[in-house]
């Protein structure tokens, strides 16, 4: 083992302690930083062709790179932010003011149960229908006053969400701009073997795109299938029954089912058959199916993960970083899986350096 001097140990020492200042003072503003650092991978390719297009102008390229971001992802996502925190407004002041009655609803399901559901309430000894009711009424009302809550502070902290967005879009210029050289000094530093390390980082790159290519974008289809259903059938709060079903997409073993399959019910339940068929058709045959078709083209099979292993890791992720976590938690786990599984074939890297 190799015995470093003193003036060695310091050195280390001190390369440790400005490493963590650095990232103390990233920290009031590292979903900016991660954020920027992931549009960087992801569009990659596309700054890769633009700079081919541009004849080797990376400045050019990086802006066009840029422009391509922001009027594909930031402008649309800003709109419908914009949408969503209006739409959430108006159903918390309805319910507010007992235009919206969730005892009404729940009521009228109940009423509509045949004698095989009340006996099997009975059976797990939730014949209080009352006291059920009031916790599904209290628990509606907490939901719908917590997420307006979370809108008016998007609102409120407009300035923060500003500079934060800012800070993203001057970073991500330069990531794309610089990114391979960035990347490479990066590589160079790491205290690993050029086997390990051109593996992992290799596996990062991958699983970043995977992630936010599959999870995303099939959360977002399925939301947006979601969405236009409900407005099809006048149900109240399309926009945001859409976003909900989209969050609630990221999680394999959960799925959009939890927000069009009471809604379903309850049609059927109060006598509206048509609607409760035609939606719970469209969400097993056209919701249900799109994460079984987009998912492997986006994502491959290579770098699909469990179902289980994603859906702990979101949660997981999300308990600890927020927002971020749904990003952070899968690519994690990922490299995790990645970490070991090359701990367990070292015997085979250096078989094959013999």
């Amino acid at each position: 083992m190799k015995q470093y001097t003193l003036p060695q140990n310091s050195f280390l020492l001190l390369l440790a302690l400005v490493s963590i200042a650095f990232i103390w003072i990233l920290l009031p503003y590292s979903g900016a930083v991660f954020w920027g650092v992931v549009f960087a991978i992801i569009f990659a390719p596309l700054q890769s062709r633009l700079l081919r297009a541009t004849k080797g102008r990376p400045t050019v390229a990086a802006l066009l790179s840029l422009l391509v971001i922001v009027l594909m992802v930031l402008l649309p996502l800003a709109m419908i932010t914009a949408s969503l925190i209006n739409e959430v407004t108006a159903i918390y002041a309805r319910v507010s003011s007992g235009q919206v009655d969730f005892t009404y609803y729940f009521n009228m399901v109940i009423q509509a149960l045949p004698r095989w559901a009340i006996s099997l309430l009975e059976r797990f000894e939730l014949t209080n229908l009352a006291a059920l009711q009031e916790r599904v009424t209290e628990g509606a009302a907490q939901i719908s006053q917590a997420t307006a809550h979370y809108a008016l502070d998007i609102g409120r902290n407009t300035l923060d969400f500003v500079v934060s967005l800012t800070i993203m879009l001057y970073l991500l210029f330069f990531l794309l701009r610089d990114g391979r050289m960035v990347a490479a000094r990066i590589q160079r530093a790491v205290p690993l073997s050029l086997e390990y390390k051109g593996r992992l980082f290799q596996n990062f790159t991958t699983v970043i795109r995977a992630t936010v290519k599959g999870n995303v974008l099939v959360a977002a289809a399925q939301g947006a299938l979601g969405g236009f259903i409900f407005w099809a059938l006048d149900v109240n709060g399309a926009l945001l029954w859409g976003v909900v079903m989209a969050f609630l997409s990221l999680l394999p073993a959960v799925g959009a089912a939890l927000v069009w399959g009471p809604v379903a019910i309850y049609f059927l339940a109060t006598g509206n058959v048509w609607q409760g068929a035609v939606l719970a058709a469209y969400g097993v045959l056209v919701i249900g199916l799109v994460d079984n078709i987009l998912r492997p083209i986006l994502v491959g099979k290579d770098t699909k993960l469990p179902d289980y292993v994603i859906l702990l890791s979101t949660l997981g992720g999300m308990a600890l970083f927020g927002l971020n976590g749904f990003v952070i938690g899968p690519v994690i786990a990922a490299l995790f899986i990645a970490a070991w599984d090359l701990f367990s074939r070292a015997d085979e890297f250096h078989e094959d350096d013999a």
